[in-house]
């Protein structure tokens, strides 16, 4: 008797889109259904081994290097696979999500490469995760173009030598895809976006002289890479095309990931292009990790916090060592800033501020940054064009002057800046205004001229919570309380009612928005990912 066929992924409570077909061909859900299969039960296991570690964390205060892959690190021996040709320059990065206009704008930018993203910048609505496919599938098909409704401005692409390439960021692992599910169960958001994208566009992107190239975000181990490279070995066999096609550059955005780095590379070694070095999630992920270890792990305003602080600093110094070291890419953070067309003199003061931080970086060895709208292509291309010259990368620099203990990256405590009574009431303002417009289906937001993320509204409301259960005391004399949180955010709500009009107010999710983040903020058990109980109640 023949085994029963497999049971086939199911759309659950979506409404039908123009095209979807084009992307939910039964071919390319047979191909997620199997990655689900496969890997989901270890992505369990995974995220049970977060929870354990964070236990620890809890019980001893500390991290440190892992005693038992020490061989890896001290073994000289090993690299990462060469770049191919078009990873091989990444001076400048472009950063958004995958609507129609944002992927031609970034693919036109003048950027090396666009990171897509299906992550931290694009809420995951059905719409934004399955017409986000279809723009990449067209974009690569050149048969993309947008007209804007407003303004009457049509956008079309370039021509192709003068595109950036992309490497696209599917959602963390913690993420389910509700809208497809398997025997009742939903797919991780991750194997969705990597399923679809891979299954549709590896070979096309072959044929065009690139191939399939990932950002993996969230990631805490290196185990959770380990997980990642079975599924490129898979998945390359799976579609018939040759091992190490697929490449893959990690966010190193948690404390945990940082005492890992080389493990990390390790297990992608074949599949490696490089690390990135974020702030907003890997500050979030230390107050996740260390919110029981006291005052010394206290962060003042997210602000203060730059990349020159020292145990930023030694986070970065290490991230380019260890990537150098093994001849794989080191990639900066983000430029977030916004160009005002009203305001000259903030555009001068930004831009100061941006070529500043990019300066830093090409000379700290960093082989290229990313910046969040075009007009900073520019500056950080001059930036980095004024280190490497005609070089496409600085990875021959081993930083061997770089020494990093394990306490080094923890040492919160090294600053002297405090919280701010101004923090705390910029905490609730950006975290508002961020999860309304998340909750109306936007992840890229512009607020306060910067282009914010999910990853804002992480350290925001981290923060608050961080303040609040370490009673810190601000410089005008108030205590960080619930009650005060609440007060501020009663203002703060009083207030874009006021900017917006009572119409605009009633029509968008502030109240919504208002409740969530003061949700997330005060309740005792701190909440693993803000957009857990945000996807709830996105619609």
């Amino acid at each position: 008797m023949s085994a029963p066929a497999p049971s086939s992924l199911a759309i659950v409570d979506a409404e039908p889109l123009p095209r979807q077909d084009e992307v939910l061909t039964p071919a390319a859900l047979a191909f997620v259904a199997e990655l689900h299969r496969r890997f989901t039960p270890r992505r369990d296991e995974l995220l049970a081994r977060r929870g354990e570690r964070r236990a620890e964390i809890a019980r001893t205060s500390t991290l440190d290097f892992l005693p038992e892959t020490a061989a890896v690190r001290a073994d000289d021996s090993w690299k990462v696979a060469p770049a191919p040709a078009a990873l091989n320059d990444r001076r400048v990065e472009i950063t958004g999500p995958t609507d129609r206009k944002m992927t031609i704008n970034a693919l036109n930018s003048g950027a090396r490469v666009w990171l897509a993203d299906f992550e931290d910048a694009s809420a995951p609505t059905w719409e934004n995760v399955i017409l986000g496919q279809l723009n990449l599938i067209d974009a690569y098909n050149r048969a993309i173009d947008f007209t804007d409704p407003k303004s009457g401005k049509s956008y079309a692409l370039r021509p192709a030598d003068e595109l950036a390439t992309v490497v696209t960021r599917p959602r963390g692992w913690h993420l389910n895809e509700r809208h497809l599910q398997l025997d009742g169960t939903p797919v991780p958001g991750a194997l969705v976006d990597f399923g679809l994208y891979f299954f549709h566009n590896a070979q096309r992107l072959i044929d065009l002289g690139k191939g399939p190239y990932f950002y993996l975000p969230k990631t805490e181990s290196h185990l959770e890479a380990r997980l990642w490279n079975d599924i490129f070995v898979f998945a390359q066999d799976y579609t018939g095309i040759p091992q190490g096609t697929v490449r893959a550059t990690v966010l190193i955005e948690t404390i945990t990931a940082a005492y890992e780095m080389e493990e990390i590379l390790y297990q992608l070694r074949d599949h490696a292009s490089g690390l990135n070095a974020g702030r907003w999630d890997y500050l979030f992920s230390i107050v996740k990790n260390f919110r029981d270890g006291g005052s010394e792990f206290v962060l003042p305003d997210r602000n203060a916090v730059t990349m020159t602080a020292p145990f930023m600093r030694a986070y970065t110094e290490l991230l380019v060592r260890t990537c150098h070291k093994r001849g794989a890419h080191a990639i900066g953070g983000m430029a977030a800033f916004i160009p005002s067309r009203r305001d000259a003199e903030v555009n001068k003061v930004a831009f100061e501020k941006v070529k500043a931080d990019k300066d830093r970086e090409a000379h700290d060895g960093f082989d290229g940054s990313w910046v969040a709208h075009p007009d900073l292509v520019p500056i950080a291309m001059a930036s980095f064009d004024a280190v490497l010259g005609e070089k496409p990368n600085q990875k021959e620099r081993l930083r061997e002057d770089v020494s990093v203990a394990a306490g080094d990256l923890i040492a919160i405590d090294t600053l002297h800046a405090k919280p701010t009574y101004d923090g705390l009431r910029n905490a609730v303002a950006v975290g508002i205004r961020y999860i309304e417009a998340w909750l109306r289906g936007m992840g890229a937001v512009a607020i306060f001229n910067l282009m914010e993320d999910a990853a804002t509204a992480e350290i925001s409301r981290s923060q608050i919570w961080q303040w609040i259960n370490a009673d810190v005391v601000f410089e005008n004399g108030e205590h960080a309380t619930a009650d005060l949180a609440r007060k501020v955010a009663a203002e703060e709500l009083a207030a874009i009612r006021a900017e917006t009009g009572d119409e605009a107010f009633a029509a968008g999710k502030w109240q919504q928005a208002h409740d969530l983040l003061l949700q997330v903020s005060l309740d005792q058990d701190y909440a693993d990912f803000l957009t857990l109980p945000a996807y709830e109640q996105l619609r």
